[in-house]
């Protein structure tokens, strides 16, 4: 017989682990799938306490790395330190039709323990322009449905942050925030004068806590969050829904397990629950339930739909609208610019703060209207060069080293996030001709940036330049570094949410038009980008859907 549970939840990452908080905290009990393995809160991480020096090649990136991990080479996440986080690129290939980075890590938190935590909302600007422009389909929410959860995860999750009362970045409840240094606050100033307070650099609002609670610490700014924090001092699965889950009783998890499919019902259309795969055993095995949460991420969540219910919609569940793995987005970044800051040669700072400053949207607001849609923020931060600077005039002894003890000079730098737009044409497809080393198929990723991003892609360094200009700055220099879809590990779309099921796959609730006991609540659900990170409207969504869920169950209509 299969084993049967409330809610089988599918995903131990950020939405995860929101969905089986929620759903065991309201009396369900609930199954928690981890296609990887377990990593223990303060235990499992192995290398947060360690110094570079500790390690065989002080933190560098390997030859060995690289071989186990081309694709994740690309990019600058992966280093000694946290390479253990990251897939083999052997044992889960993808296909490029069109370049593509994807950046995973399979384990219990998935990517809540390396995620950069920057923790945004949403406003009716970003719910709203899909409709006003005609663009995708309209989001069938506005803020006003999604703000009391925001209240909801801040306060739980516990975001740090300034209060800046600006419409496009509502504010929220915050924890005080970090404090920006002391070029940092000098640009802040003077952007701020210079464009009459249309433009404001702040402190990053980030999950990471200034001030401890239900016992975890506050950060202790030592920047190596992408190690797992062993004082809990930032949001993770770990440090806070897994226990949080845990503690109600109501929670099994069950790591080294592959939800392979969505088991369906086509005569009642509901689902029964999920079939997995040990990825140790390669043993299958079924488990019911009443309510399915797919949380394993964007493009996992549409390859276990793409992978259901088959033998009604050969594309998968979810398919019958047409629009099932379409409509990928990212944010494009990569462009910004630096500069140099003369006159603070006798300050520093205190401690690696792991944050930087923020600078909100500014173009296409208040009537402006550039040739481009949509807008950008930037995420950037100042500090002073240290050690591994060149100092080219001395080159060896002890001058040298006497040197290299003094703090070098103050440099600034910024990138821009830019908001791509939904495109059908961007797409994630099944490859069944592709096997990965579980014999399962794979994706095919077939996505690009459009005019519209390219467009915008010249104000976001233009417009950076222009700010480190104004506020006084050396040596500005605008940078477009290049973007492949997928670098920012914003990925996004795929299932996204709408008013019809013609021409989306949930709906307002975040349930599968096709089976209305099956909810979508990570990115794949997402009907358009913004263009600030979109972990924490995870979060909100995760946190609606599972009340919603618990209601539905309780009138019996699940």
């Amino acid at each position: 017989m299969p084993l049967t549970f409330d809610a089988v939840v599918v995903g131990s990452g950020i939405s995860g682990g929101w969905a089986a908080k929620e759903l065991t905290e309201a009396g369900l009990r609930v199954l928690l799938l981890e296609r990887g393995r377990n990593i223990e809160h303060i235990t499992g991480y192995v290398n947060a306490l360690k110094a570079p020096w500790q390690l065989a090649h002080r933190d560098r990136m390997t030859n060995a790395i690289r071989r186990e991990h081309p694709l994740a080479a690309r990019d600058p996440f992966i280093r000694e330190a946290n390479a253990d986080y990251w897939v083999k690129d052997a044992e889960c290939p993808y296909v490029e039709e069109k370049p593509f980075d994807w950046v995973r890590g399979y384990h219990v938190g998935g990517r809540s323990l390396m995620w950069g935590r920057q923790s945004y909302r949403w406003s009716d600007l970003d719910f709203e322009a899909n409709l006003k422009e005609g663009v995708g389909a309209d989001w069938p929410i506005r803020y006003a449905d999604v703000a009391p959860w925001y209240d909801h995860v801040e306060g739980f999750a516990g975001v740090s942050g300034s209060l800046e009362g600006l419409p496009q970045l509502p504010d929220g409840r915050f924890q005080p925030p970090m404090e920006l240094n002391c070029v940092e606050k000098m640009v802040a100033a003077r952007i701020r004068e210079r464009y009459r307070d249309a433009r404001r650099l702040i402190i990053g609002r980030v999950a990471n806590l200034t001030q401890a609670k239900e016992g975890r610490s506050s950060c202790q700014y030592r920047n190596k969050c992408d190690l797992g924090c062993p004082f809990g001092a930032y949001f993770s699965t770990q440090s806070s829904t897994l226990p949080a889950a845990a503690k109600t009783g109501n929670l099994t998890l069950r790591p080294f397990s592959i939800a392979t499919r969505v088991l369906y019902d086509r005569d009642r259309r509901r689902a029964l629950g999920v079939e997995v795969l040990d990825a140790e055993t390669r043993q299958t095995t079924e488990f019911r339930s009443r309510v399915v949460f797919l949380c394993a991420s964007t493009f996992n969540t549409a390859w276990v739909l793409m992978n259901s219910a088959t033998e009604v919609w050969p594309d998968g569940l979810g398919s019958s609208c047409g629009e099932l793995g379409h409509n990928v987005m990212d944010h494009h970044f990569l462009v910004g610019a630096t500069g140099d800051a003369e006159g603070f040669e006798d300050r520093y700072y205190f401690g690696r703060r792991a944050n930087g400053f923020y600078i909100p949207r500014f173009r296409n607001l208040l009537g402006e209207r550039r040739r481009y849609s949509r807008g950008f923020g930037y995420q950037g931060g100042a500090s002073r060069l240290g050690w591994e600077r060149d100092v080219a005039e001395i080159g060896v002894g002890a001058a040298m080293k006497e040197k290299l003890m003094e703090p070098g000079p103050w440099s600034i730098g910024m990138s821009a996030f830019g908001e791509t737009l939904p495109n059908h044409r961007n797409r994630a497809r099944l490859d069944r001709s592709r096997r990965d080393a579980w014999g399962l198929p794979v994706l095919a990723m077939e996505c690009e940036i459009g005019e519209n991003e390219r467009l915008m892609r010249v104000d976001m360094a233009n417009d950076a330049a222009e700010m480190f200009e104004a506020a006084g700055l050396r040596n500005v220099k605008p940078l477009d570094l290049g973007y492949t879809f997928g670098q920012c590990i914003h990925e996004m779309g795929t299932a996204r949410m709408g008013r019809d099921p013609a021409t989306s796959v949930v709906n307002a609730h975040n349930q599968v038009w096709d089976a209305k006991n099956v909810f979508v609540t990570d990115g794949a659900c997402m009907t358009s980008s913004s263009c600030v990170n979109p972990s924490l409207t995870y979060m909100a969504m995760t946190a609606r859907a599972a009340h919603f869920a618990v209601e539905s169950m309780k009138r019996g209509d699940l």
